[in-house]
């Protein structure tokens, strides 16, 4: 390739490379007119696009070639320029300048969008006509379209964001107020009794009872939240066995009988003995009879009626707990069963509670393979939730006494004259369980770590050994998991074979295969159930 050395001629190629350049090679439209707007020149991307040979309409007028310009104004533009008031102006032209062509309908040129540029053709200070571009800008409306797409789901995501950000902290203060209420009473209760020398018998008795009451709903209240984090990641375990659903509404009723009484309401019951027994998880589906019925208990007023059945729906099993109470909004019916929701979320709410109750509900019935539904007619005409769990064959029906627990003895059991080696390292929780052990008729011995406690075992002679071991998983430098697993390590006459027992505010399922793997006789969750703790003590001490 050479370059020339004539300026003269290289101004003449320049020239004739341009108009060559503009007519065929451009990837643009271009078509100019004269000063009466007949087309005068009409490029290779105006005839590839628009299906209209220059042949054609050279000589044409353009306002005969496209006879809709003058209809949408753009005539005036022409003029404009013709008479020199503007440069250049540029414009949408859409679908419209460039029609679909009837010899060619396969390219669908009708759908291409165009921007163009008109202005006047100057020969020197003298117009001469017109000159008109056009553009295809497809991929820029689909880029831009793109970019719309990502900044809208940017801004729903930001949305969502924000509503999730104020339902946490909405949530969190829910939290917190629902726990400062019974910790209150507990705290109020305790420091009244720590600062008078003497107490009325009456007033000891009110303090007590409600401690007890106020730190039973703390509890409730967390293991509401552990349930939920428990679902959330797949983590809740269900014992499946054949069940009784009357059986199980029984002990549901036994629970919130009482509620059910202090609010003056009357409790209907239809228990149809004919209902087949369900494969459920005898304890969640107790508790889900038992939020239904809190729930109504709740919001019904004083001399309101509360319906529980249970009773044969086709194939299903059928549950369903009426009430008499405020009733459900049409509009917040959608989002019953939703964690977190209430009607009412303001501090001046009439009823207390997480929002929780109702969504666990749903997903442990939705767990066991069945569903749950609300109806209402609205507020102040009570509601009716009912649940449907699919039956078992009566051939495949194992009596369920095969499959729980022996059952338990509410009372505490004797531990007369069992050594019990308590290792914790908190001392009120210690002292709490050397008390109870004692009026049990436990011999107690404490540590207050892993290491002092395999000391203790090591030096003590056996006669003088613990009969059993009661040890806190959660502690500092050393915890009950490594304790367990060093005390198996040991001989037999070192102590090694000394039954333990893990107490633990780690309360979840895993957290009890896990003691019971490391080395423990079983788990006893906190807060301590102590007649359960006692039952635990006698039978790891007795071998079982």
């Amino acid at each position: 390739m050479t370059l020339s050395s004539n300026p003269s001629l290289d101004a003449a190629r320049l020239q004739t490379a341009l108009v060559r350049w503009f007519s065929e090679l451009t990837h643009q439209g271009m078509f100019a007119t004269d000063c009466s707007m007949r087309i005068m020149v009409w490029n290779r991307w105006m005839e590839v696009h628009s299906g209209r040979r220059a042949s054609d309409v050279v000589g044409q007028p353009l306002y005969d070639v496209y006879t809709d310009l003058k209809t949408r104004g753009l005539d005036q533009h022409y003029e404009d320029a013709l008479i020199g008031r503007i440069n250049i102006i540029s414009f949408g032209l859409h679908k419209y300048l460039l029609p679909l062509v009837p010899t060619n309908p396969e390219l669908g040129l009708a759908q291409m969008p165009q921007s163009g540029r008109i202005g006047p053709l100057m020969d020197g200070d003298s117009i001469i006509g017109t000159v008109t571009t056009i553009e295809d800008v497809s991929d820029r409306l689909a880029s831009e379209g793109e970019l719309r797409k990502q900044i809208d789901v940017q801004r729903m995501a930001r949305v969502t964001a924000e509503k999730a950000m104020r339902a946490k902290d909405e949530f969190l203060s829910t939290v917190s107020h629902e726990m400062r209420n019974p910790l209150n009473a507990v705290l109020g209760w305790a420091r009244i009794l720590i600062e008078r020398s003497e107490v009325d018998p009456a007033v000891l008795s009110r303090a007590v009872r409600a401690i007890e009451r106020n730190a039973s709903a703390l509890a409730r209240i967390i293991d509401d939240l552990l349930d939920v984090a428990r679902i959330s990641s797949g983590k809740l375990r269900l014992e499946m066995q054949p069940v009784e659903l009357s059986a199980i509404a029984l002990a549901a009723l036994d629970v919130i009988g009482p509620s059910i009484k202090a609010r003056q309401l009357e409790l209907r019951t239809r228990l149809d003995p004919k209902t087949p027994p369900v494969l459920g998880d005898q304890q969640r589906l107790q508790q889900v009879i038992w939020n239904l019925l809190s729930n109504a208990v709740k919001f019904t007023d004083p001399g309101g009626v509360i319906d529980l059945t249970v009773t044969r729906a086709g194939a299903d099993a059928r549950i369903v707990v009426r009430d008499t109470g405020h009733g459900i909004s049409q509009e917040f019916l959608p989002y019953v069963f939703e964690r977190f929701r209430q009607s009412d979320a303001s501090s001046s709410r009439r009823h207390g509670g997480l929002g929780l109750g109702l969504a666990l509900v749903k997903e442990v019935v939705e767990l066991h393979g069945g569903r749950v539904t609300a109806t209402s007619a609205g507020e102040g005409s009570g509601a009716t939730f009912t649940i449907d769990l699919p039956t078992v064959m009566s051939a495949d029906v194992r009596h369920p006494q095969a499959e729980v627990d022996e059952p338990r003895s509410e009372q505490a059991h004797s531990l007369a004259g069992v050594h019990v080696l308590v290792i914790d390292d908190e001392s009120d929780s210690r002292e709490l369980l050397t008390e109870f052990l004692s009026k049990c008729g436990a011999v107690v011995s404490t540590a207050t770590s892993s290491d002092e406690a395999l000391s203790q075992i090591r030096m003590s002679p056996l006669p003088r050994r613990p009969h059993v071991i009661l040890s806190d998983l959660g502690m500092p430098t050393k915890d009950g998991y490594e304790f367990v697993r060093e005390l198996r390590a040991l001989r037999t006459d070192e102590g090694g074979g000394i039954p333990a027992v893990a107490v633990s505010g780690y309360a979840n399922p895993d957290d009890r295969q896990r003691a019971l793997a490391a080395g423990y006789q079983t788990h006893v969750a906190k807060p301590i159930d102590l007649a359960a703790l006692s039952d635990a003590l006698a039978r790891a001490a007795q071998g079982a």
